[in-house]
């Protein structure tokens, strides 16, 4: 791999090229599911190619291939200065690049047990008795069990000197049961819907979920749900868990703080930001309680590498600092923008796209507080738990949240299940009303791996830390 890179480099510089990189990439993904009490499928595939990256007078070219024969590699090499230079005669600034040291390296992440070594007959084997213990309530009709496996390999190198070779294994796994009667079908999920959590690691991080030993609570939950009432409209104090908090994370800070999207580059799909680069130092993005930041160096979290697409190192960086906005998600071209240099979000979705600026794992980071403690200091208010439904506006300013599930709070107590709860906000108004988050106890990496953007579009593998966290005069039960 790391001779097919430089093949690319001096294919590039050969044909013009002021700057290139070059990124072979080697994937496998394998995926199992279960649906009531059967084997709704089981697929796996492998891909193997390289990206190459050249600056031409000023301008960006990219072409990639999967023929890795050396005319195939030199061809894509000059097809992408041949794209730069083409680009260059429309071109209104020239590209500049923060610096960044040239790197040899080898990165590896955690990984106990090969997944991909594990037996197709063992892994079906755990998602149908999870999927038997989930239909053993009666208005369970509907189950889901699922993994997910991904094991990727890529070296990165540049005409400034960097080769690095990266390697890491995720591993994903959860389960849904639904409950239906009454002319509703309700759903409850675990560890967290859309296929559950996600992690780097191994056949470990399956068994450590007990898909299993969850499952009676998520069909007794979801059984109950049928006969919930339904979540009352009014402003209220909302305290939200773990992984409702990483989702609003996501949405409402990781993707505006992106400084693609404030600089206009991504307004086509994935939005613009309501957040400007003046508001850098200035802007008050939430409460003193609110902390936020960009972490590409957590063990075990899907948005963590040795060194991104750009070969910048992996770094933690504060966004949020107190609740002022301190600091964007950059690139090395966009990092100037603002003069500073890189912290190492540029990723791309495989060796046939180019590298975006992406979330690496973006964290609410935790608080003091116990989360009993937390409930029996809210005097009324709600506890929602797993999200369900998500809609924000293109500036990521307005949003609307369906949770699967919701408990009123009287008198510092958990009080009576509601069904179809949701709740309504702006952006800097909701963070700005958090006055609690609980601790690192309570603080945990939640894995997203279907974070989309760009055109060609590609999803990315982010993550996001999160503790159970308190909002107050929050819209709850808005109307569907």
């Amino acid at each position: 791999m790391k001779d097919l890179v430089a093949t690319a480099l001096n294919a590039a510089r050969a044909a013009g090229a002021t700057y290139a990189d070059a990124r072979v990439v080697e994937s496998r993904h394998q995926r199992l599911s279960v649906r009531t009490g059967r084997v709704d499928g089981v697929e796996s595939g492998e891909s193997l190619g390289i990206g190459i990256r050249a600056i031409v007078d000023g301008a960006w070219g990219f072409a990639a291939t999967s023929d890795l024969s050396t005319d195939g590699i030199t061809a894509a090499a000059r097809e992408a200065v041949a794209l730069a230079r083409a680009a260059a005669t429309t071109s209104r600034r020239p590209v500049a690049l923060a610096p960044v040291n040239a790197y040899t390296d080898t990165w590896t992440g955690p990984c106990e047990t090969d997944p991909f070594t594990v037996s197709l007959d063992d892994k079906l084997a755990l998602l149908l008795l999870a999927d038997d213990v989930l239909r053993t309530e009666t208005a369970v009709r509907v189950t889901s069990t699922s993994m997910n496996f991904l094991g990727v390999r890529k070296v990165f190198g540049s005409t400034e000197g960097s080769l690095i070779e990266q390697s890491y294994v995720e591993s994903q796994a959860g389960l849904t049961a639904f409950a239906i009667g009454d002319g509703e079908m309700l759903s409850r999920s675990y560890p967290n819907n859309l296929g559950g959590q996600a992690v780097q690691g191994g056949w470990e991080a399956i068994l450590a979920l007990d898909l299993p030993g969850h499952a009676p609570r998520v069909a007794e939950e979801a059984t109950a749900l049928l006969s919930a009432a339904p979540c009352p409209a009014r402003e209220t104090t909302l305290i939200i868990d773990a992984s409702q908090v990483a989702l609003q994370v996501h949405e409402s800070i990781g993707h505006p703080t992106e400084l693609d999207r404030i600089l206009g580059d991504e307004a086509a799909f994935a939005g613009t930001s309501w957040v400007g680069i003046p508001d850098l130092g200035m802007l008050r993005y939430g409460s003193e309680q609110v902390t936020v930041t960009s972490d590409a160096t957590i063990p075990g979290s899907i948005g963590s590498f040795g060194y991104d697409d750009e070969g910048v190192p992996a770094q933690r960086d504060h966004l949020i600092t107190n609740g002022v906005l301190t600091g964007f998600q950059t690139s090395r071209e966009s990092a100037l923008a603002i003069d500073r240099t890189s912290n190492g979000c540029m990723r791309a979705d495989g060796w046939q796209r180019q590298p975006l600026i992406r979330m690496t794992t973006v964290s609410l980071e935790p608080g003091e507080w116990a989360l009993d403690d937390l409930i029996a200091d809210t005097d009324d208010g709600f506890y929602f738990e797993t999200n369900n439904s998500w809609s924000i506006d293109d500036r990521r300013l307005n949003f609307q949240f369906g949770c699967e599930i919701g408990w009123e709070i009287k008198n510092g107590e958990l009080g009576r299940m509601v069904k179809n709860p949701n709740y309504t906000g702006i952006t800097p108004e909701f963070w700005g009303s958090c006055d609690a988050i609980c601790n690192r106890d309570h603080w945990q990496v939640w894995g997203i791996p279907n974070c989309g953007k760009g055109e060609p579009m590609q999803v990315a593998h982010v993550a996001h830390g999160a503790a159970p966290a308190r909002f107050r005069n929050v819209r709850v039960g808005v109307a569907r």
